[in-house]
């Protein structure tokens, strides 16, 4: 280790003492251990260009343990990433660019949202997906670059990082390598309060390369060695296992659990810099002779990004679709692609939303799908585009196997790393086990379409234990989250239009049984508003029927059956409260006139209708076991209810 190594390191080591202190908030301790391996990650063997965070080439890096935030934001800071002292200063404090845990798309160089452990760490398993994708179909000349990371015992604790290691590993993802921090220290105390596992073999039977370097968290060559040693396995992903004491080097709390959050005070802080040779009476210090060399480093891919440039623009190949891969855009003419669907034929939305997946593929080459071992039931087949896997990284079609959560941190990290637009299916009463990671997308903003069918008891035999009820109302609770539940085969199409555009998670509710094509949702542009009138009177209305989904079809039928006694029924399609939401209050009214009664119909849990209509007909309980129009009609799910309804109201 050089001067200037031992410098660096311990400059990272003070802000990450510093800026938690100013806020009174934050963890310590995992940064300061950690700061030798990010030093040497950042000054030996990332390739990035500061100047240029979003360079598609770039070496990714991702700190899983996302409340050592302040490691990243010194690195951010020292490197040249537009994040100032006066940030740092502002650690954790309202509007600042350093909140408490990274956030991709907020703060420069941070490349995907950390904190709920596990979430990063799987997110290098999308990463690397798509990386080995776009390598396999463009040449090394276009996508060549590594995902570094870092994570702790509470990612690797987590269940998520469980599926994510045992798809990469199947998968053969060698372009990950990640630096397990084994300090034996959790919040509550040593890590054998509840952990136990030979975390090495573990990975071992995952198809992992794994290094067991023991406590060399001081010496930065065998650092590098390590890590070169990980890169150099380039069929299997590599796990580092480094023992390191958190908080070291500080001078009462290391090895100490409390070192995990914020434990080193005033006059800690001061001890501890002495130890390593810093000012003890100043806050936030840089040499200058530190950041001259940080930031001559961060611009030292410069020359690597100036030539990869010129190969992209000298690609021999179709540039139109090279474009596309690298920016996920549609090709010209996209849209003409969706299917025609024929009027009054029955078409499951989950069908269609396959045929239009399928039509789409050759015109979104960034299109990515499969399913979580229900590829073939939610609609997310991908035919003659070949299966990714070890052999063919080329292919388009994955398969998740029995992991939801996994599957959908992965897309989360295939949408960050760009270059993909990504695609997973599985039943919508599963989508709670894919919730963290849809939070992360939302939070993020990832452009990816989640894949949620069987949506409703409609699913029949099945049962309760497969028939959601809350999750519809609870997925519109997320901010940030379109949720389009279509009426019919249409209506996919449009939603699919609006999932291709939109610079966010899209989920689609799909269903499992057949539903008509209905006349009139082919009109794509009052679709694409969220809510639309389908079907109107002569005069104003008597009573506006409004759904969503397979209960739209239900509206109608009621509508002609209350206009045979002369009673004027809208019907009001609403595919997409957040959308419609999203519209004029003069479109809104104009669709939902105040003053006429309205009446809501969808099979699942009327939580939120009330805010628009008077009568609201949904299932507050659990579903049962019977053939899926059976429970429909006892649970109320029919024509003759809304009809009932609405002379009830009107």
């Amino acid at each position: 280790m050089t001067e200037l190594d031992a410098k660096t390191i311990a400059v990272i080591r003070g802000l990450a003492m510093d800026a938690p202190h100013a806020a009174r908030s934050g963890h310590q301790g995992t940064a300061m251990s950690l700061a030798p391996v990010a030093h040497v990650l950042w000054s030996r063997i990332m390739n990035f260009d500061a100047n240029d965070p979003d360079w598609f080439d770039r070496d990714r890096f991702i700190l899983s343990p996302g409340h050592a935030s302040i490691l990243q934001y010194a690195l951010l800071h020292l490197y040249g990433y537009g994040i100032e002292l006066d940030d740092l200063r502002d650690f954790r404090q309202w509007g600042s660019k350093t909140p408490g845990h990274p956030e991709a798309g907020f703060t420069p160089g941070v490349e995907v949202t950390t904190g709920p452990l596990g979430q990063g760490f799987a997110n290098a398993t999308g990463m690397a997906i798509t990386e080995a994708n776009l390598r396999a179909r463009l040449g090394a000349d276009v996508c060549d670059h590594w995902i570094f990371g870092l994570c702790s015992d509470g990612d690797l604790e987590e269940g998520v990082s469980h599926e994510a290691a045992s798809l990469a590993g199947h998968l053969g993802l060698g372009r990950i390598v990640f630096v397990y921090d084994d300090n034996d220290i959790s919040i509550d105390g040593p890590t054998s309060l509840s952990f136990s596992d030979d975390t090495a073999a573990r990975f071992r039977s995952y198809g992992w390369h794994v290094e067991e370097v023991g406590a060399i968290g001081e010496d930065l060559d065998a650092l590098e060695a390590a890590i070169r040693s990980g890169m150099a396995n380039e069929d299997q992903p590599s796990l580092i296992v480094l023992k390191t004491e958190v908080g070291f080097p500080a001078t009462e709390h290391t090895g100490d659990h409390h070192a995990h959050g914020y434990a080193i005070f005033d006059e800690e802080i001061a001890a501890t810099k002495a130890v390593m040779g810093l000012p003890v009476d100043e806050t936030f210090h840089v040499p200058a002779e530190v950041l001259d060399t940080c930031r001559a480093l961060g611009v030292r891919g410069a020359a690597a990004r100036a030539d990869w440039q010129g190969r992209i623009d000298a690609y021999s190949g179709d540039q139109s679709e090279l474009q596309a891969l690298l920016t996920g855009a549609p090709l010209d003419g996209w849209e003409d692609a969706l299917p025609v669907n024929e009027l009054g034929a029955s078409i499951a939305t989950r069908k269609a939303s396959g045929a239009a997946l399928q039509a789409l593929v050759p015109m979104i080459p960034s299109l990515m799908g499969g399913g979580a071992d229900l590829t073939g039931n939610t609609g997310t087949v991908i035919k003659d585009h070949g299966v990714f896997s070890k052999d063919d990284p080329a292919g388009r079609q994955l398969y998740y196997g029995i992991r939801e959560h996994g599957m959908g941190s992965a897309m989360v990290g295939m949408a960050a790393h760009g270059g993909s637009l990504p695609v997973g299916g599985t039943f919508l009463v599963f989508s709670d086990y894919m919730r963290g990671a849809v939070r992360m997308a939302a939070l993020s903003h990832m452009r990816m379409v989640f894949s949620w069918t069987h949506d409703s008891v409609g699913v029949g035999e099945d049962g309760p234990t497969h028939q959601p009820i809350e999750h519809v109302a609870s997925l519109r609770a997320m901010p940030e989250l379109n949720v389009w539940r279509p009426a019919d085969a249409n209506e996919v199409n449009a939603a699919w239009k609006s999932a291709v555009t939109h610079g966010g998670p899209t989920a689609m509710i799909l269903s499992r049984q057949g539903t008509p094509v209905l006349e009139g949702t082919d009109a794509s542009d009052s679709v694409l508003k969220g809510a639309y009138v389908l079907g109107d009177t002569d005069g104003d209305p008597d009573v506006v029927l409004l759904g969503t989904g397979t209960e739209v079809a239900h509206c109608v039928e009621a509508a002609a059956a209350l206009a045979a006694d002369g009673i004027a029924a809208r019907v009001v399609s609403m595919p997409c409260w957040e959308i419609f939401e999203q519209q004029t209050d003069e479109y809104r009214n104009s669709v939902l006139p105040a003053g006429v009664p309205k009446v809501s119909i969808e099979a699942g849990s009327t939580m939120g209708w009330a805010r628009w209509a008077d009568t609201t007909l949904g299932i507050d309980r659990f579903g049962a076991s019977a053939p899926g129009g059976t429970v429909m009609e006892k649970l109320g799910m029919t024509p003759a209810a809304v009809e009932s309804a609405a002379r009830a109201l009107i």
